[in-house]
């Protein structure tokens, strides 16, 4: 029998090119056999690292024109007339007497924000509930730890699809979404978690939902969550509270 050379079909499948009829022959070609699968995973990795690694040089050559582009209006600014410069003077001194006078105003939303947020560490939370033969929530899994939530929101999404009970899957979710500024789908997500209230992960839904109403400025609920939070036995109440005392 002919050997069949399954590159032409893996290159189709992951770019998504194949129609319902197709997809649904090469998904029952990979459930019986093993090397095809594997292939198919590596193709998918090897296409993660190069987006992301074409991402990470567009955003050199970006910071590279930005900086160029900052000592260029330096220049300019030096040559302006002296009177100009005093006035900027001037202007800065009432700048800064207008500080002075509210000087005991809080923090604002983005400084409250980029104070107390940090990434969820999926790999040092892993649990027994998961379900590790569920392909599309380990291919998510792996978008998330190389930082590409798009793809991981994607995924993820697919993963609860199948097993829409994975709570796991929900605050990863709601996570990669909060990540692309999908604020609205992150909200559900992480408002999924808290509501089924039987799973590992409502502490850390909470703590996300709180930030993305910060982030969206929706300080009242953003309260109401942070005195949610500080009430509990959870890791971030004593984080909540100080949130709390500034907003």
């Amino acid at each position: 029998m002919k050997t069949i050379d399954f590159s032409y079909f893996i290159e189709r499948y992951i770019a998504g090119e194949m129609d319902e009829a197709e997809k649904q022959w090469f998904r029952n070609e990979m459930d019986g056999n093993e090397k095809l699968r594997k292939e198919v995973e590596i193709r998918r990795k090897t296409e993660a690292i190069l987006k992301n690694r074409d991402l990470l040089n567009l955003r050199i050559k970006l910071d590279s024109i930005e900086k160029k582009r900052a000592v260029e209006v330096n220049v300019r600014r030096q040559t302006k007339h002296t009177t100009i410069k005093y006035a900027a003077i001037f202007a800065g001194l009432i700048i800064i007497g207008g500080i002075a006078l509210f000087s005991n105003k809080g923090p604002d939303s983005g400084e409250i924000f980029e104070k107390y947020y940090t990434p969820y560490e999926a790999t040092t939370t892993l649990r027994s509930d998961v379900v590790m033969d569920n392909s599309d929530f380990n291919l998510a899994l792996e978008y998330y730890e190389i930082h590409d939530y798009r793809n991981a929101a994607i995924y993820f999404s697919r993963a609860l699809e199948n097993t829409p009970g994975d709570m796991h899957s929900a605050l990863l979710n709601g996570i990669s979404n909060f990540e692309t500024s999908n604020y609205p789908e992150a909200e559900s997500s992480l408002t999924k978690v808290i509501d089924d209230n039987k799973n590992l992960y409502i502490d850390h839904a909470q703590w996300y939902l709180a930030l993305c109403y910060i982030k969206t400025d929706e300080n009242q609920k953003a309260a109401e969550q942070l005195a949610i939070i500080e009430k509990s036995k959870s890791i971030y109440r004593k984080d909540a509270r100080k949130i709390l005392r500034s907003l």
